[in-house]
């Protein structure tokens, strides 16, 4: 049983699977074993056993023979020990053979025969264990060693990384004061550009003034030349040895009635100066009752006026809806308007481009209309131009955004105009339009 044992270790050492060989070998020991039981130990079985010995003995030098071929760790020390039991079976069988020495020395000698090739395996796992040991001693130090290294590693990099976060605080530190520089110059600029924006719409608004003002001179000097022949009039009558008191009468009346409308037609042409200044300057951004009406037939008719005087031969028609009884509204009114008039100008150039482009039957139309919407004032300026595409429509409130060829605008007009009326006054300013339908801009305000 034991060379069966010593068998199954060697399958196991040299990573072989036992076959039917191995399996033949137990059922033979099976098979002796019961007949040694029934025969107990007759002579006859110790042939059998003896030669059941010897192809157990076989199998173990095969396995261990084909191992050191093979070059098998530890077939050179099992291999040692199979030969030392074979050499001890040996004698014992020649001392057994010529009765030299006592059975049972003999018995011992066989013992120690059977015992040797447990110990050379023994052995052989001993020294694989310690030379593992010794391995993972070995990979233990490597790993101490590594690790001591990724420890050093780690604190370089965390040196490193502490370093570079204090220069990126610095740098942070210095593009934060340059941003706030930048920041500051940022809304000058901006204060300026609004500025020129003004100052740009007052440009165009020039010839629309010029023209509105002319109105209002013109009565005025009209009316004083008429005043001033009335009064020669009236001195010559006062001249008369007979006066006509009716006619006197009738004159003084006539002279009343002329400065009257000089004064109004003064007063007129004052408004439309005082209005022009208001638009020049910054807004103080006091609110005061405001008539949309006025303020939105005023600013379209100086819008016409301004783009007419740049184009003799440009000429639309002017439609205006303005609801009756619309309630005064707190708002700004130079800023307002500058809002109208801006979308005014806007309208007339959409609508002049629609005209240049020669099509039949095309008749330039501007109106503008005013309601009053759930507790909002609500204007709408409407144009029969060019229209505008839904990406454009995105983009229109935007900065700097602008559909006009370079050097016609600047692309703050709408944006600008979107600020005072959402920001400035609280309402809302939007745009309806199609490509080549025209526009609708639609500015809501608060009544209250």
């Amino acid at each position: 049983m034991s060379g069966l044992w010593n068998i199954r270790a060697l399958y196991a050492l040299f990573d072989s699977r036992p076959g039917r060989v191995y399996t033949g070998l137990w059922a033979c020991y099976g098979l002796v074993g019961v007949e040694v039981v029934v025969a107990y130990y007759h002579p006859a079985t110790f042939p059998v056993l003896g030669m059941l010995f010897v192809v157990i003995t076989a199998e173990q030098l095969r396995l261990t023979t084909r191992a050191i071929r093979q070059g098998r760790r530890g077939g050179l020390i099992i291999g040692a020990g199979f030969a030392g039991s074979l050499l001890i079976w040996l004698v014992a069988v020649g001392f057994l053979l010529r009765a030299i020495l006592p059975l049972l020395v003999i018995n011992g000698l066989i013992l120690v025969g059977l015992l040797l090739p447990a110990l050379a395996i023994s052995l052989f796992l001993a020294r694989e264990f310690a030379l593992d040991a010794e391995l993972l001693q070995v990979k233990l130090s490597e790993v101490e060693q590594l690790s001591a290294q990724t420890l050093a590693q780690e604190q370089e990099k965390q040196a490193l990384l502490a370093q570079q976060n204090e220069t990126l605080e610095t740098q942070v530190t210095q593009r934060t004061g340059e941003l706030q520089r930048s920041l500051t110059e940022l809304r000058a600029t901006q204060a300026q550009l609004i500025q020129k924006e003004k100052m740009a719409s007052l440009g165009e608004l020039t010839a629309g003034i010029a023209h509105e003002i002319q109105n209002p001179l013109n009565f005025v000097n009209n009316f004083s030349e008429v005043s001033t022949e009335l009064l020669e009039e009236l001195e010559e009558e006062q001249a008369k040895l007979i006066r006509d008191a009716e006619l006197e009468a009738e004159l003084v009346g006539d002279l009343r009635q002329n400065l009257g409308k000089i004064s109004h037609h003064g007063r007129r042409a004052a408004a439309i100066v005082k209005g022009m200044l208001e638009h020049s300057r910054t807004s103080t951004g006091e609110r005061a009752p405001t008539d949309l009406n006025q303020l939105a037939d005023e600013y379209l008719r100086l819008a016409y006026q301004g783009l007419r005087a740049k184009d003799k031969s440009f000429n639309a028609a002017l439609e205006t809806d303005f609801a009756p009884g619309l309630p005064l509204v707190e708002a700004v009114g130079a800023d307002v308007g500058r809002v109208l008039l801006n979308l005014f100008g806007n309208a007339f150039y959409a609508v002049q481009k629609r005209q240049q482009t020669g099509e039949a039957g095309y008749a330039p139309t501007v109106s503008v209309a005013t309601a009053r919407v759930n507790g909002h004032v609500e204007i709408r300026v409407t144009d029969n131009g060019t229209g505008m595409p839904t990406a454009v429509q995105a983009k229109i409130f935007q900065p700097f955004f602008t559909t006009k060829p370079t050097g016609e605008g600047t692309g703050l007009g709408l944006s600008l105009s979107h600020d005072i009326i959402a920001q400035g006054h609280g309402g809302t300013l939007a745009v309806e339009s199609q490509p080549g339908a025209g526009s609708t801009f639609i500015i809501s305000l608060p009544t209250s």
